[in-house]
């Protein structure tokens, strides 16, 4: 028997270790294990957020795959596809981080776990009532094989009549800018709801004006363009209309890393509880702009209220 999702999402989880001091990554000798992967920031801002995620992964079979299970599973993730392997560590990385909360990832996720799947893990069933399903382009840059994961997971979400999500989310440590730009352009067509950082937008089709990205993501059949453009706020189309929403001044500007996923479960999750286009525009900015006030990759995920409260929706009671 499956759970009835509302959004389910493919990709690798790995143990972050967050620097106890601000500063090169050299001269921090403590740190702190946290978990983290932009898929899993993803289901978990989705859970918070009100809705039912999904998270089809491997992990490995170890300390380190149990500590991510369990802290997923607690925040309401729906772990009935991810599997634990032996043979495989649980991918590491390092983060450093500045006293601008801008900061930089030291991967050590060689020879990962998600290297276990095959598509025999990819059940029809587990698709059939869910509404969307959210990859991004990290999981393809770890190996190879996984592009054709998810261009077969794509196309299984597609006949069970999921709308399609993408997020670039280019990380050149991990693949080339031309190898993301291929595996890009070849699942472009089947996506409906393109989700991409303005930086990214100029590495897949070169240096122009944010609104030609639009019309040159619309001419690949994407019906809803999304450019995140941080603290600017975002810009987006659903074909009929441009929209640019203004951003929300954060708090403080702590830790920059995980913004874009709460930006895209704040986007879809507002579209899934029947918020207009410009309106998931404005919430998933509020997302964003919460998720880099606090220190993680996923600490500053916020729940629905509390996006609401920011939106001036709703009265939060603090004392």
């Amino acid at each position: 028997m499956f759970v009835i999702l509302d959004v389910i999402t493919l990709g690798d989880a790995l143990i972050s270790m967050y620097p106890m001091k601000e500063g090169a990554l050299r001269f921090c000798p403590q740190f702190e294990r946290k978990a983290g992967g932009a898929e899993l920031n993803f289901a978990i801002g989705c859970a918070r957020l009100g809705l039912k995620p999904g998270w089809i992964s491997k992990l490995g079979n170890d300390d380190f795959g149990r500590y991510i299970f369990s802290f997923a599973r607690g925040e309401g993730v729906d772990v009935t596809h991810v599997g634990f392997v032996n043979n495989y560590s649980t991918s590491v990385y390092f983060r450093e981080v500045l006293t601008d909360g801008a900061s930089k990832s030291f991967y050590y996720r060689e020879n990962s776990p998600t290297e276990a799947l095959s598509e025999a893990n990819f059940e029809s069933a587990y698709f059939k009532e869910a509404k969307v399903f959210h990859v991004t382009g990290v999981f393809p840059s770890i190996h190879r094989r996984n592009q054709e994961l998810v261009q077969h997971a794509i196309q299984l979400a597609k006949n069970n009549g999921l709308l399609i999500s993408f997020d670039p989310n280019i990380r050149l440590k991990m693949w080339t800018m031309e190898e993301a730009k291929s595996f890009t352009e070849s699942i472009l067509p089947d996506v409906d709801i393109l989700l991409a950082g303005e930086e990214e937008a100029e590495m897949l089709l070169g240096k122009m004006p944010v609104y030609d990205y639009i019309a040159k993501f619309h001419q690949y059949g994407v019906k809803q363009v999304v450019i995140k453009r941080s603290a600017e706020g975002a810009v987006g189309s659903d074909q009929q209309t441009i929209f640019d929403a203004a951003p929300f001044k954060p708090r403080a500007v702590v830790d920059t890393v995980g913004a874009g996923d709460g930006f895209d479960a704040g986007f879809i999750s507002a579209l899934l509880k029947g918020r207009s286009f410009e309106q998931a525009l404005r919430f998933a900015n509020a997302v964003g702009s919460m998720v880099v006030s606090v220190k993680g990759d996923n600490e500053g995920l916020p729940y629905y209220e509390e996006v609401q409260a920011v939106l001036g929706e709703l009265e939060l009671v603090d004392r």
